[in-house]
Protein backbone atom coordinates (compact mmCIF):
# COMPACT_ATOMS: atom_id res chain seq x y z
CA UNK A 1 0.00 0.00 0.00
CA UNK A 2 0.78 3.53 -0.93
CA UNK A 3 0.01 6.81 1.23
CA UNK A 4 0.37 10.31 0.33
CA UNK A 5 1.37 13.02 3.26
CA UNK A 6 2.12 16.48 3.06
CA UNK A 7 1.94 19.69 3.85
CA UNK A 8 -0.50 22.64 3.45
CA UNK A 9 0.81 24.33 0.74
CA UNK A 10 1.60 21.08 -0.92
CA UNK A 11 5.42 21.62 -2.10
CA UNK A 12 6.69 19.06 0.60
CA UNK A 13 5.46 15.47 0.75
CA UNK A 14 6.49 12.38 1.66
CA UNK A 15 5.50 8.94 -0.14
CA UNK A 16 5.20 5.66 1.77
CA UNK A 17 5.21 2.10 0.90
CA UNK A 18 3.91 -0.76 3.41
CA UNK A 19 2.52 -0.25 6.98
CA UNK A 20 4.28 1.77 9.36
CA UNK A 21 6.12 -0.36 12.19
CA UNK A 22 4.48 1.49 14.89
CA UNK A 23 1.45 4.33 15.00
CA UNK A 24 2.30 6.24 18.13
CA UNK A 25 0.51 9.08 20.06
CA UNK A 26 3.05 11.10 22.17
CA UNK A 27 1.49 13.37 24.36
CA UNK A 28 5.29 14.83 25.38
CA UNK A 29 5.68 18.61 26.09
CA UNK A 30 7.46 18.80 22.92
CA UNK A 31 5.27 17.10 20.93
CA UNK A 32 2.45 19.30 22.42
CA UNK A 33 4.42 22.59 21.32
CA UNK A 34 5.55 21.25 18.24
CA UNK A 35 1.96 20.09 17.16
CA UNK A 36 -0.32 23.39 18.79
CA UNK A 37 -2.40 20.43 20.46
CA UNK A 38 -2.26 18.31 23.14
CA UNK A 39 -0.72 15.08 21.71
CA UNK A 40 1.12 14.23 18.25
CA UNK A 41 0.55 11.47 16.26
CA UNK A 42 3.41 9.55 14.36
CA UNK A 43 3.13 6.91 12.00
CA UNK A 44 7.01 5.36 12.22
CA UNK A 45 8.33 3.58 8.79
CA UNK A 46 12.31 2.89 8.04
CA UNK A 47 13.66 5.56 5.94
CA UNK A 48 13.52 2.90 2.71
CA UNK A 49 10.03 3.27 2.53
CA UNK A 50 10.02 6.30 2.95
CA UNK A 51 10.35 8.76 -0.43
CA UNK A 52 10.80 12.47 0.27
CA UNK A 53 9.43 15.23 -2.14
CA UNK A 54 9.93 19.26 -2.07
CA UNK A 55 11.97 21.42 -0.21
CA UNK A 56 12.02 21.28 3.81
CA UNK A 57 14.26 22.67 6.36
CA UNK A 58 15.18 21.32 9.10
CA UNK A 59 14.84 22.40 13.12
CA UNK A 60 16.92 19.95 15.50
CA UNK A 61 15.45 19.72 19.37
CA UNK A 62 16.63 18.24 22.31
CA UNK A 63 14.77 15.36 23.29
CA UNK A 64 14.36 13.07 26.24
CA UNK A 65 17.45 11.90 28.03
CA UNK A 66 19.66 13.88 26.50
CA UNK A 67 18.92 13.07 23.07
CA UNK A 68 18.37 15.32 20.03
CA UNK A 69 15.14 15.22 17.53
CA UNK A 70 15.47 16.75 14.16
CA UNK A 71 12.08 18.21 13.07
CA UNK A 72 11.26 18.90 8.98
CA UNK A 73 9.11 21.13 7.73
CA UNK A 74 7.96 22.66 4.93
CA UNK A 75 9.64 26.22 4.43
CA UNK A 76 7.00 28.13 2.30
CA UNK A 77 3.94 26.89 4.52
CA UNK A 78 5.80 25.93 8.02
CA UNK A 79 3.84 22.27 8.41
CA UNK A 80 5.61 19.81 10.65
CA UNK A 81 5.63 17.04 8.42
CA UNK A 82 8.14 14.51 9.33
CA UNK A 83 11.02 14.20 11.60
CA UNK A 84 13.73 11.94 13.31
CA UNK A 85 15.72 10.77 17.04
CA UNK A 86 18.96 9.46 16.82
CA UNK A 87 17.18 7.03 19.27
CA UNK A 88 16.55 5.37 15.93
CA UNK A 89 18.79 5.67 13.35
CA UNK A 90 17.10 4.44 9.93
CA UNK A 91 13.83 5.33 10.88
CA UNK A 92 11.26 8.28 9.90
CA UNK A 93 8.08 9.55 11.77
CA UNK A 94 5.77 11.20 9.75
CA UNK A 95 2.62 13.25 11.14
CA UNK A 96 -0.37 10.90 10.83
CA UNK A 97 -2.60 13.91 10.10
CA UNK A 98 -0.75 14.67 7.04
CA UNK A 99 -2.28 11.88 5.26
CA UNK A 100 -5.66 13.06 6.07
CA UNK A 101 -6.96 8.97 6.31
CA UNK A 102 -9.39 8.60 8.48
CA UNK A 103 -9.31 4.54 7.62
CA UNK A 104 -5.15 5.44 8.95
CA UNK A 105 -4.52 2.87 11.68
CA UNK A 106 -5.22 4.46 15.29
CA UNK A 107 -2.10 4.50 17.66
CA UNK A 108 -1.03 1.37 19.05
CA UNK A 109 1.56 2.88 21.68
CA UNK A 110 0.78 5.21 23.69
CA UNK A 111 3.49 7.22 25.49
CA UNK A 112 4.58 10.42 28.11
CA UNK A 113 1.20 10.08 29.20
CA UNK A 114 2.31 11.69 32.40
CA UNK A 115 1.74 14.60 30.59
CA UNK A 116 -1.46 13.50 29.07
CA UNK A 117 -4.44 16.02 29.74
CA UNK A 118 -6.94 14.07 31.71
CA UNK A 119 -9.74 14.56 29.18
CA UNK A 120 -7.68 12.68 26.18
CA UNK A 121 -9.08 8.99 25.71
CA UNK A 122 -8.84 6.62 22.64
CA UNK A 123 -11.44 4.20 21.78
CA UNK A 124 -9.15 1.49 21.90
CA UNK A 125 -6.52 0.17 23.92
CA UNK A 126 -3.58 1.18 22.67
CA UNK A 127 0.02 0.30 25.17
CA UNK A 128 0.51 3.00 27.64
CA UNK A 129 3.37 4.05 29.43
CA UNK A 130 4.09 6.61 31.72
CA UNK A 131 7.37 7.92 29.63
CA UNK A 132 9.18 6.28 27.03
CA UNK A 133 9.12 2.44 27.41
CA UNK A 134 12.29 1.23 29.31
CA UNK A 135 12.51 -1.59 26.05
CA UNK A 136 14.11 0.48 22.95
CA UNK A 137 10.95 -0.11 20.51
CA UNK A 138 13.01 -0.02 17.49
CA UNK A 139 14.74 -3.40 18.24
CA UNK A 140 11.88 -5.10 17.03
CA UNK A 141 12.85 -8.16 15.41
CA UNK A 142 11.02 -6.85 12.13
CA UNK A 143 13.14 -4.03 11.57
Amino acid sequence: MTRIARCSCGSLHTEVSGDPIYVIACHCDECQRRTGSVFGVGAYYKKEQVQINGPNKAFVRPGPEKRTVTNHFCPECGTPLFWEGDIAPGILGIAVGGFVDPDFPPPNISFFEKYKHPWVAFNHEPQHFLQRPTYTLWTKTNL
